[in-house]
């Protein structure tokens, strides 16, 4: 759950433990239209009954770690050298819902505080099947995470492009709101591109008034063709009752993020190399601008990818890749789930004159990856590919690990597993899936060649 923003309103996370009390929600709908391309439709049931069996319910157990609170009073006593009491243990259960997105793989998406800290995750399907997930990644900065469940005869739902939505389209939610099961709402997306919300690090959410509450968290949000426009999020309002705001994170952000961490089991964050503010009509009035909307860039980071570009302080940026950018959170947000390594065109506003520039985006610092989620054996390593050519760069081995017990060092380079040659994480995760017995890694260690085999 998120701090109030002000008083009587909240930011909920519907990744929240359920108690025996139901709480029931107010909601928001919108109609639903007569017709659709001409053809009539006088029910969503049809869409639906091929959409719904690709959202499915997740449900998490876990420790996280409680910080004691001492009375005032008592403090002396526990404070005293030999007697201080640190975190402990506390075990959690939580509900939530996730999406489906490739059924051949198992590859299932939902929201990163839905599996946050879980050490079991078990997905339960539409037709009622359980599945055991394992967590491939996740983006905690942009609050989504992706599952892989080893199944057969799976639905998977089609991913739209959510850069075409505007608003009034109308938008049905899918999930699993309170635990009662699987549930459908519908409205319309009421928002596009709402951000500074302080929900996440980078946030460019669809807003709708599709009834969105607690359990609903990485669940679908689909247009009236049945396909993914959004993964369902955050809700706002008072005591954790659904007034008609909801987010989602949109389709094209989401598979963005999803595609760098099957690809390299990480996010590899885009960056411009700016620091700025949103336009407001002070800022438009002092510099004679002539727009209210955009980011204004005021530092351009040396040897970044905006400066090599041409970007200068003073610049408007008004456009990413053809679309409008009304703040520089929406920008920040927008650029931050690109991926590193990706051409972006950036349209600016500069003494009046609009300029179009094509900017290949550098990388932001790296970030740490669950090893031991690609197999055991790595628990304990930092892995990353290795920019320097093909192969996986063991960058980091923890003392006492099984990293570190099969003979791991830092430096190492994979090469290959059984004399396959292996170019990146995602190939090595794939090599070792559902991999039994004994295998051997191809280890490039300095300008020596080894095999370490592992059981």
């Amino acid at each position: 759950m998120k701090k109030p923003m002000k008083k009587n309103l909240a930011i909920l996370i519907s990744a929240a433990l359920f108690t025996s009390t139901l709480i029931l929600p107010f909601t928001a709908n919108a109609g639903i239209p007569f017709s659709v391309g001409g053809q009539q439709l006088p029910s969503l049931a049809p869409m639906l009954e091929k959409a719904t069996p690709a959202v499915v319910s997740v449900s998490v157990k876990g420790t996280h770690e409680v910080k004691q609170r001492v009375p005032e009073a008592f403090k002396f006593f526990f404070n005293r050298p030999g007697q201080r009491r640190g975190p402990q243990e506390q075990p959690f259960k939580g509900l939530g819902s996730g999406v489906i997105i490739d059924a051949d793989e198992g590859y299932i998406v939902t929201n990163y505080h839905v599996i946050h800290e879980a050490d079991e995750i078990e997905i339960t399907l539409k037709d009622g099947r359980q599945f055991t997930a394992k967590k491939l990644g996740a983006d905690a900065e942009s609050d989504i995470a992706l599952l892989q469940i080893d199944a057969k005869d799976l639905h998977e739902i089609k991913i739209a492009d959510s850069n075409n939505l505007r608003v009034g389209d109308f938008s049905i939610a899918i999930g699993s709101p309170f635990g009662l099961g699987q549930t459908v709402t519908s409205g319309i997306v009421s928002a596009l591109g709402r951000s500074g919300l302080k929900i996440e690090q980078y946030e460019n959410f669809i807003q709708t008034d599709a009834a969105i509450n607690p359990g609903n968290s990485g669940g679908a949000l689909v247009n009236l063709r049945g396909e993914l426009i959004g993964i369902n999020t955050a809700i706002l309002g008072p005591s954790g009752g659904n007034v008609g705001i909801g987010f989602a994170i949109p389709s094209s952000m989401m598979k963005n993020l999803v595609d760098q961490i099957i690809e390299f089991g990480e996010v590899h964050r885009g960056v411009l190399g700016i620091v700025g503010r949103s336009i407001d009509s002070d800022i438009a009035k002092a510099m004679d601008l002539k727009t209210t909307q955009g980011g204004f860039v005021q530092e351009v980071s040396a040897d970044s990818a905006a400066e090599e570009a041409g970007i200068k302080p003073g610049d408007v940026i008004t456009k990413i890749n053809g679309k409008k950018v009304k703040t520089f959170s929406e920008l920040r947000g927008r650029v931050g789930t690109i991926g590193a390594g990706k051409k972006v065109k950036i349209t600016i506003l500069r003494d009046g004159d609009e300029k179009v520039y094509t900017i290949k985006l550098k990388r932001a610092e790296t970030v740490d990856i669950a090893a031991k989620n690609i197999h055991p054996a790595f628990e304990g390593a930092k892995l990353e590919n290795n920019d320097d050519g093909a192969g996986i760069k063991v960058a980091e081995v923890k003392e006492g690990t099984n990293a570190n017990y099969i003979g791991l060092k830092k430096g190492d380079v994979i090469v290959g597993i059984n004399r396959n040659p292996i170019e990146n994480i995602a190939e090595l995760r794939n090599a070792l899936k559902n991999k039994k017995g004994i295998f051997a890694l191809n280890i490039k260690r300095g300008q020596s060649n080894l095999y370490i085999m592992i059981r």
